[in-house]
């Protein structure tokens, strides 16, 4: 079974620094039907302009996943950590016990599009933890690189869930087959280009539902970028 959740479709957040699209429920954005996909808590598609962003605020017991898509996002904890994120990096911030950040464009001249991911833990109150990693290179070139797994593996940074995400870009009409376990579920999410999701049209923004299939049929039809989501079912 494959149920799409097109772009359009979306819950909006104008707040004039910041435009967001949110996959699933999220603050001022409520849809019952719509309140995550297993532990997949939150997708939020971001853009915020130059100078501007979310500053210091808490978080607790949540897995948070953010990738740049385009300019470079400045970070700083109360962990003590102070980086900037740029495309082709993935950071994963474990809340654990409780953390409080902020998250502001990395730049004064252009907006950036970052994806901001929560998670839900397999378990609670443990310490907070920050990891970051470029993820761009021949290993994700044409192929669903393993970037965050619960135990680490193939280098893949670490979140304490039983949640693997895959990213990649791909050439256009390049043909990937993913091999499923049906006692899982997935989660594709489009977030570049065009392609064909099991002969389903998809585009930047286009998420999908998937579970019951022994395979993923994925084919970029222009240059594209997407994540996949494996989950406990």
């Amino acid at each position: 079974m494959q149920i799409k959740r097109h772009r359009d479709d979306r819950g909006p957040t104008d707040a004039g620094w910041l435009k967001s699209m949110h996959t699933f429920s999220f603050g001022g954005y409520y849809d019952p039907k719509h309140m995550g996909f297993g532990p997949l808590r939150v997708i939020n598609d971001d853009r915020v302009v130059p100078g501007a962003g979310f500053g210091t605020h808490p978080h607790r017991n949540m897995e948070i996943i953010s990738i740049v898509l385009e300019g470079s996002l400045a970070h700083k904890d109360s962990m003590g950590i102070g980086s900037v994120i740029k495309p082709g990096e993935v950071q994963v911030m474990s809340a654990g016990t409780g953390v409080t950040h902020s998250e502001f464009n990395g730049s004064e001249t252009e907006h950036v599009r970052f994806l901001q991911i929560w998670i839900m833990p397999g378990e609670e109150n443990t310490e907070p933890s920050y990891q970051q990693e470029a993820i761009n290179g021949a290993e994700s070139k044409n192929v669903f690189r393993l970037l965050v797994s619960k135990d680490g593996e193939a280098g893949s940074l670490l979140i304490k869930q039983d949640v693997r995400l895959f990213g990649g870009k791909f050439d256009e009409g390049k043909n990937i087959i993913f091999k499923t376990e049906l006692s899982r579920k997935y989660w594709v999410q489009i977030t570049g280009g065009s392609a064909l999701v099991n002969g389903e049209i998809a585009a930047d923004g286009d998420g999908f539902a998937i579970s019951g299939e022994e395979e993923i049929d994925f084919k970029a039809t222009t240059q594209a970028e997407a994540l996949l989501f494996e989950l406990p079912a």
